[in-house]
């Protein structure tokens, strides 16, 4: 984590953090929210990533950090959970933690499908449900288009059974680009999930869009380009200018960047202490950059 996060999360009092503090759900700020356009339902602009630190979690004194975690994120008003059987441990620990608190009615849980046959997909689906603890799941997405037509013929039986809500697809990678592109092309979807950073913007220039003009919504992975931007950032103070979009850490200047653009409806970064919660929810509040403050935004990580 860059010195900048350090000493703004160190200082943190009130808003957000206050209410933190006290768990008091209803009393926190309310957190920006945008419309999934197939429904109009209504999600706040960051959810919450489960890779990385939830993949090995075993013992107690791993787990115990992320329960604060989610405990945290709840209090603050954050209801999407984004994870995937590939993220080793991660689905059975965010489907135990949501039962530990007893938080599922409020959340809005996704996860993938990564296989290679119509019949392992459906099994790992059942692993899913099983390892979540739920009988619904609010977003299935094929993941890094494996087996897509398959999986995508499972998923929509799954959401004509009612057994989840929303179908989509995610890529991580450039190299997928145009066969995602031209999987959006042909498919109806719910939701796309796809990698994007102010030090990463190629998807921007066509999925996205692409995204919007087929009612798609947007979930954003690697909002932090893969710790590139905090590394390129690292000891370099906030302009006074990130001011005028109420941004006092390098995570929300970058989040916020994100989810100001128009067809984007959720970001995802991955959080695992309490602190980068309330760090990166305030991303989901005041001031949103305008197209002239993301053009500065883009000039200021394009220059270091």
């Amino acid at each position: 984590m860059d010195a900048t996060r350090r000493t703004v999360l160190a200082g943190l009092g009130g808003g957000l953090a206050a209410v933190a503090a006290g768990g008091a759900r209803a009393q926190a700020p309310a957190l920006i929210r945008k419309p999934i356009p197939s429904s109009g339902e209504m999600i706040p602009v960051i959810g919450l990533g489960s890779a990385r630190r939830y993949e090995e979690a075993r013992t107690e004194a791993d787990i115990a950090p992320l329960r604060d975690t989610f405990r945290r994120f709840h209090a603050l008003g954050g209801t999407v959970l984004d994870t995937a059987p590939s993220y080793g441990n991660a689905e059975a620990i965010m489907g135990g933690l949501v039962a530990d608190l007893d938080i599922r009615r409020d959340l809005f849980v996704c996860t993938k499908v990564g296989a290679d046959s119509k019949e392992a997909g459906r099994e790992q689906i059942e692993g899913s449900f099983r390892n979540l603890r739920t009988d619904r799941i609010d977003l299935l997405a094929v993941h890094n288009l494996r087996d897509i037509t398959n999986q995508l013929a499972t998923l929509r039986e799954l959401k004509a059974a009612g057994r989840i809500r929303y179908v989509g697809a995610t890529t991580s990678f450039d190299r997928q680009y145009e066969a995602f592109e031209a999987m959006m092309r042909r498919e109806a979807l719910d939701a796309i999930q796809i990698d994007y950073a102010l030090d990463n913007r190629n998807a921007a220039e066509r999925i996205i869009p692409l995204a919007r003009e087929r009612g798609m919504a947007v979930f954003i992975n690697l909002p932090f380009g893969r710790g590139s931007v905090f590394r390129a950032t690292e000891g370099k103070p906030l302009p006074d200018w990130a001011a005028e979009i109420d941004c006092t850490s390098w995570a929300q200047f970058m989040l916020k960047y994100l989810v100001s653009h128009e067809a984007v409806t959720c970001a995802v970064p991955g959080m695992a202490q309490p602190r980068y919660v309330d760090d990166n929810l305030r991303a989901a509040t005041g001031r949103m950059p305008d197209a002239a403050m993301r053009r500065r935004m883009e000039a200021l990580i394009d220059g270091l």
